[in-house]
């Protein structure tokens, strides 16, 4: 599966031995629709709706951002 690549690129200098990517860009998009869904979802009743928003939430997270990385392979 395609990650769309590093979030935040950098340039390693000569003094870091080890280059870390960090996060995808998947996981930003992923992480930026989160907070949107959290934001449609957070008047849940109870704990218990809570706790069952999270099972769709998450993989709705990660939808979204599998979208928007397929949106921008069209565009490149």
């Amino acid at each position: 599966m395609k990650d769309g690549g590093p979030a935040f690129p950098f340039v390693p200098n000569a003094a870091q031995r080890q280059r870390n990517p960090g996060m995808s860009l998947r996981d930003w998009f992923a992480g930026q629709a989160l907070i949107g869904l959290l934001g449609i979802t957070s008047r849940a009743p109870d704990a218990a709706a809570a706790g069952q928003a999270v099972l769709v939430i998450g993989p709705a997270a990660y939808q979204l951002a599998d979208a928007l990385l397929a949106e921008r392979e069209k565009e490149a």
